[in-house]
């Protein structure tokens, strides 16, 4: 019987040892969950800071890209009223025929 008892002292020991690790292990988890809900709220902050600064750069790009593209215009425009300053009887003719051309396409 001395076995016996020796051996129901041995499974206590051993069963408040894991209980002890059972409990830190939930320490630990809680601690864990504490630190990841943290570094998620920083990570969302970041990752807010890094696209509005995107949407600002793109918006300065597409500004430019706008200017380059009106000032390109401006420039074709100017080149078509000297031309049909230049030569009126000839600009006249091509917009007829560009007139008669779209009527005939669109007829169909």
């Amino acid at each position: 019987m001395a076995t016996a008892a020796g051996k129901s002292a041995i499974d206590d020991a051993t069963t408040a040892d894991l209980e002890a690790d059972i409990r830190q292990l939930k320490a630990d988890i809680e601690k864990l969950t504490k630190q990841l809900a943290k570094t998620g709220e920083h990570g969302y902050g970041a990752a807010r800071r890094v696209a509005a600064e995107g949407v600002e750069q793109l918006r300065a790009q597409g500004e430019a890209a706008f200017e380059n593209v009106r000032g390109s215009a401006e420039d074709i425009e100017a080149q078509i009223i000297e031309r049909v300053r230049e030569k009126p009887v000839t600009s006249l003719a091509i917009a007829a025929g560009v007139g008669f051309l779209f009527a005939l396409l669109t007829r169909r």
